[in-house]
């Protein structure tokens, strides 16, 4: 019986190699991450062609990059952070990010995550790519990432009243695309069904 090691231990091989130059090691680890990096440019990304821009951005940063990793904590973690920076870094550069200046109170936050249940993922990420920049940042950093209003606020120099309102406000824009998609599962949710 062969043993084959664990897949940690070849991606490690394949990091440790990758950061000697070695191209072949590099393409695997691309075939090994590309799907998982493309979902994540996918939530940012306005359409598959802007999502595609960032998957071969991220992977050429990436490898430009690799050196750095030092083995402490996830790969897949630090790969994804470091899309994520790259992306945030391309909406700051064609300043797509702005600051709104109203503040939305918790008591009018809008509360859908018991339709969630109800709805495809493949639905509820095209809603999310309909969001302008700005919402969609922040809902995929707050929501997705699990980033801190905080942390939104400092990787988006924003403040964190504008990271809470415009979550908020994408929440909303989200909840009534739900109820327009989903009206049965809206209302009977909605009603305490």
């Amino acid at each position: 019986m062969l043993f084959k090691p664990p897949i940690n231990l070849e991606i490690n091989e394949l990091i440790r190699e990758s950061q000697k130059g070695n191209k072949k090691a590099q393409g695997l680890l691309y075939t090994h991450f590309a799907g998982k990096m493309y979902g994540v440019c996918m939530r940012y990304a306005s359409d598959k062609d802007d999502a595609q821009d960032f998957l071969q951005d991220g992977f050429v940063h990436l490898f430009k990059k690799i050196d750095q990793f030092r083995f402490e904590g996830s790969f897949e973690g630090w790969v994804r952070r470091l899309f994520v920076n790259l992306i945030l870094q391309k909406f700051r550069s064609k300043k797509l990010l702005y600051a709104t200046n109203f503040e939305i109170s918790p008591a009018h936050e809008p509360s859908y995550e018991h339709i969630l249940e109800e709805i495809e993922a493949r639905d509820l990420l095209e809603m999310v790519k309909t969001l302008s920049p700005q919402y969609r940042l922040v809902f995929n950093l707050y929501a997705i990432e699990g980033y801190s209003h905080k942390e939104v606020a400092k990787k988006l120099q924003i403040s964190e009243g504008t990271s809470k309102s415009n979550l908020s406000r994408a929440r909303s824009i989200l909840q009534e695309k739900i109820a327009i998609r989903y009206p049965d599962v809206y209302q009977m949710k909605s009603n305490g069904g």
